[in-house]
């Protein structure tokens, strides 16, 4: 047991550190967001109080002033703000005015309280609950502060675990129960000072350190839950991007005007993208299908049952099927219109179920974006394989493009175009 107190007092510095960190790196996000200032403050005021209680600050502050007694008096009445921004945060789904300004009266009085409970005992240095007699600066200043904290610690815990049973939000689930569980070793940090305090117990005193660094690291967890939510959806949107530019460029290039910026290479569009990151994959998506719809009067007669005659024999499974039948029908229209071919009047056929029709724009059963860019992604696989790069346009083609292809069975034929770079 010695070695987990050991390792509580070991985590002070990096659990300050990480609290510090997610404080700045929430701070624009949250300031700007009504629902989540009352968090940061919280989360904020509690880094404020921990690095006040560092030791190379104590130190220093004793240093400098020959005593800590006042460091030790800012230290717990930013404690009690901090306490007080918690009862906020958790109170925002129901606070009106008049709990509002409830809150800010009952945290003030006990800030005054506190003040003038500490000026009005007799002389100290420092702030401890367990100095030699009686505790310093008095047992009601002591039973004022850990009352405070234990109680709104315990509201805290109760309203996270409600909200975070109910809410389908995964993220703002993981971070309800991550603050929970920081606030609840905050809460076990005070108990064990009041036991103490009360009992004169004191086995739980070598852990407190351990719970509450543990109370910081929970807490600046649960902080940056947003911001690794959107870290993954952006490394999501980077994939997303990077597998569908084979088959952006390809389209695009026969298609220009369909693209919103300057056309870029492939790593320079993700690590400097032209548009905000947020938007970089659903514009890939919207020109991608732009470019199909522009391509769709660019088919051939007939192409999309040579297309499933050509892919037939692969034996391929049906949405494997489907997007190669895609793929070939596209690369033969993205050779038309290259060479200068006509537009069609109609590529229509009757729709069958697991057989695409000669549109270019008609989704296989895409009907969310989730699906379309799974579609999609299915798609450039397939305009990239082997089937479709071996597929040749109609004998009939030969009007349109204006030089001699070949049949679906062989011969002759268009050269594919170098692959995206």
């Amino acid at each position: 047991m010695s070695d987990l107190a050991s390792f509580g007092v070991w985590l002070t510095y990096p659990s300050c550190l990480c609290l510090c960190l997610a404080v700045l790196l929430r701070a624009a996000p949250s300031l700007r967001t009504a629902d989540q200032r009352g968090l940061w403050l919280a989360v904020t005021t509690a880094g404020v109080a921990m690095t006040l209680d560092l030791p190379a600050v104590t130190g220093l502050a004793t240093e400098l002033t020959g005593t800590g007694h006042t460091l030790d008096l800012v230290k717990n009445l930013t404690g009690v703000v901090s306490a007080g921004a918690v009862l906020f945060f958790v109170s925002a789904p129901v606070r009106g005015r008049r709990l509002s300004l409830g809150l800010c009266g009952i945290i003030g009085t006990i800030l005054v309280a506190l003040t003038l409970l500490d000026l009005s005992a007799p002389a100290h240095s420092a702030h401890s609950v367990t100095a030699p007699g009686d505790p310093s600066p008095s047992l009601a200043y002591w039973l004022t502060l850990i009352s405070t904290h234990v109680l709104a610690n315990a509201v805290c815990v109760v309203v996270c675990c409600w909200y975070g049973l109910r809410t389908d939000d995964r993220a703002l689930a993981a971070a309800l129960w991550l603050f929970a569980t920081g606030t609840a070793l905050a809460a076990l940090f005070w108990v064990g000072r009041l036991i103490y305090l009360a009992l004169n117990v004191p086995w739980a005193l070598p852990y407190l350190p351990l719970l509450i660094n543990l109370h910081a690291l929970l807490r600046a967890t649960a902080v940056l839950v947003p911001t690794a939510v959107a870290l993954v959806g952006s490394l999501a949107d980077a994939r997303t991007v990077w597998r569908l530019w084979p088959l952006w460029h390809e389209l695009v290039d026969a298609i220009p005007h369909v693209v919103l910026a300057r056309r870029r290479t492939r790593l320079l569009e993700l690590l400097w993208p032209p548009i905000p990151r947020r938007l970089l994959a659903y514009r890939k998506l919207i020109e991608i299908r732009d470019a199909m719809l522009e391509l769709e009067h660019y088919v051939p007669p007939g192409l999309p049952g040579l297309a499933r005659d050509h892919v037939r024999p692969l034996n391929l499974a049906p949405a494997q099927a489907d997007a190669a039948v895609l793929a070939c029908v596209m690369r033969t229209a993205r050779r038309v219109k290259l060479a200068g071919g006509p537009r069609c009047e109609s590529t229509s056929e009757p729709f069958e179920p697991g057989k695409p029709t000669a549109p270019l724009t008609r989704p296989t059963y895409a009907t969310t974006l989730t699906a379309e860019r799974t579609h999609l992604i299915e798609l450039t696989r397939a305009y990239t394989s082997a089937p479709a790069r071996s597929f040749a346009a109609p004998p009939h083609e030969r009007s349109a493009v204006g030089h001699a292809v070949s049949g679906a069975a062989g011969g002759p034929r268009l050269p594919d175009d170098a692959p995206p770079s």
